[in-house]
């Protein structure tokens, strides 16, 4: 008896078709431009701003001046649950820029280098896996399809435009605090899974590195969860480049699980409920433009998400969700999914329909022209007075602030926003053909609106949003080589009042009954938290501490700063 005949298994089809007029490449120096006008802006000229971006920076300069150990970084003699790994990256940093290096700006070039370094990953990640047969677009009857390196390289043009345009990493991509180093490791885990066919030992290498050093970053159980999937993910794929990558997956993903320990970095913080009206909001706004083109390529590639080109970028963005919705709507757990958001929208370029891309761009003209119009009106208002109102608003919300003229700043903002109207007349034409073409817009919209704050309105910003004014408004109330005992008080305060007021601080729950003579208390002044702002008060004057000032930060009406000696 013949044995029976199995009929070939036919692929499913593409939604991809692309011409090859439609993966003409961006011009280098166009898209190097972009990336600088991303990146560059936001590292000189400002102070570490307050929140988890100061209280690391804080703990750096701990580490670095020799105030706290290096294995056990502290802030004001208090131990301070963090990983180390990023906080040695920025003590090494002040460390090397000492005496001729601004201490904040040290220890920011480290982590604006791991920005670019998330940029190139991504883009060199798409770009492998856009080279994948199962990627690649439909062939024509007659020829005139795109080649598969142009398409690959359009592809990952339009990566690393999404990533830039997304409006979640503006902020925190630019700060210097353990979830950018988080962020790198993510992206290197990502590349080394798209090249494992095309680069043999640079992806274990980089497997071995990335997954270790995302849990000594602080993140062993995101480590594990991305480690244990994409081992999953090798293990059912054909792919022979894939394959071989499980012995090194299963070593670096114990490897994550063991250097977490030593390094800190167990601290996952799950919430006792959902807020799910914030959490929708947050999804909304963090992740736009990139979360609707990524569903969809979830849509239009729904017959193919077992497919590498898919399955790896949807890896990293369901561990991303799934962390943020544990961590009750965390805007840095959802960072590290940025990533494989990006590589995933990019695959809709090929299958984008003409009033979706329409939508993009004019939304995208409307909103950053009226966001830039708006920056460049209260900049008039600050330097010239003019309109009244304008600037009554700023000296409503910044009490005390005094605007500065800079001609540089001024310079960059007026090439910044020439350029962009030449984006969007260039826009505007006939150029409708590349797969890029949807997302330049947002991507250079955001790059203009960073860029003319980040000149503009730096001044403004540092002034309320940094902690030296509040810093130098209290240490005049203290004498030089004193130290302030400051029981209870915010983590940031404390390293203000140690890096802008160079004074030596004890933060410890006994610092009031230790030998410092100035004594300080955060004290609400407004809402349900008045009550225990009194009774601190009446305690420190029970304990013989005599107040000699209050001072607030001009731009916080909730809190103020008591300032206290002793009474003898």
């Amino acid at each position: 008896m013949p044995p029976p005949i199995i009929a070939p298994v036919t692929p499913k089809p593409n939604p991809a078709l692309v011409t090859q007029d439609a993966v003409r490449r961006l011009p280098r120096l166009a898209l190097l431009l972009f990336c600088a006008a991303y990146v560059l802006p936001g590292l000189f000229g400002r102070d570490p701003w307050r929140g988890a971006e100061l209280i690391a920076f804080g703990q750096m300069l701990s580490i670095a001046e020799g105030r706290a150990p290096w294995l056990a970084p502290a802030l004001g003699g208090v131990p301070v649950d963090a990983a180390l790994l990023p906080h040695w990256i920025g003590a090494l940093a002040i460390r090397i820029g000492q005496g001729w290096l601004d201490p904040a700006l040290a220890a920011r070039v480290p982590f604006t280098g791991l920005l670019v370094l998330t940029l190139v990953a991504v883009w060199y990640a798409c770009f492998h896996l856009a080279r994948s047969e199962a990627a690649q677009p439909l062939p024509f009857a007659f020829g005139g399809e795109a080649p598969p390196v142009d398409y690959a390289r359009a592809i990952a043009d339009g990566a690393l435009l999404l990533l830039i345009a997304t409006l979640g990493l503006l902020q925190l991509g630019h700060q210097t605090t353990p979830e950018l180093a988080q962020l790198a490791a993510v992206a290197g885990l990502q590349w080394a899974l798209a090249a494992a066919p095309h680069r043999g030992w640079q992806a274990r290498m980089g497997v071995l590195l990335a997954l270790p050093l995302l849990a000594a970053c602080g993140a062993p159980v995101i480590a594990l969860a991305l480690g244990g999937g994409a081992l999953l993910l090798c293990w059912r794929h054909a792919e022979p480049g894939l394959r071989a990558l499980r012995p090194w997956l299963a070593t670096a993903t114990a490897a994550a699980a063991l250097l977490a320990w030593p390094a800190g970095a167990w601290a996952w913080r799950l919430a006792d409920g959902i807020d799910l009206p914030s959490l929708a909001r947050l999804l909304l706004w963090f992740l736009w433009p990139a979360w609707p083109l990524a569903l969809w390529t979830v849509w239009q590639w729904r017959r193919h998400l077992a497919q590498r080109h898919l399955a790896i970028p949807l890896l990293g963005g369901i561990v991303a969700l799934t962390a943020c919705v544990a961590m009750d709507g965390s805007d840095r757990a959802l960072m590290l999914g940025l990533p494989g958001i990006a590589v995933l929208a990019a695959f809709a370029l090929p299958t984008l329909q003409r009033s979706g891309a329409a939508a993009i761009d004019w939304l995208s003209v409307f909103f950053f022209t009226v966001c830039g119009a708006i920056v460049w009106v209260f900049y008039a208002a600050m330097q010239t007075g003019t309109p009244a109102k304008a600037l009554a608003t700023v000296l409503r919300l910044a009490p005390g602030f005094m605007p500065q003229q800079s001609w540089l700043a001024l310079g960059l903002a007026l090439a910044a926003t020439a350029a962009w109207l030449g984006l969007v007349r260039w826009r505007t034409g006939r150029h409708r053909a590349v797969l890029w073409k949807s997302v330049v817009l947002p991507a250079g919209g955001v790059a203009l609106c960073w860029l003319l704050l980040m000149t503009l309105w730096l001044p403004l910003l540092d002034y309320s949003r940094s902690n030296r004014p509040l810093a130098e408004r209290l240490v005049r109330h203290v004498p030089a080589g004193q130290c302030i005992a400051t029981p209870q008080a915010p983590l940031s305060l404390v390293a203000a009042l140690e890096f802008h007021g160079r004074r030596r601080v004890d933060a410890t729950p006994t610092a009031a009954n230790g030998r410092c003579a100035r004594l300080m208390l955060v004290l609400p002044l407004r809402g349900a938290e008045m009550p225990r702002g009194t009774a601190l008060a009446e305690q420190a004057r029970r304990a013989g501490w005599q107040e000699i000032a209050r001072e607030r930060r001009p731009t916080d009406r909730n809190e103020a700063v008591a300032v206290y000696r002793r009474a003898d």
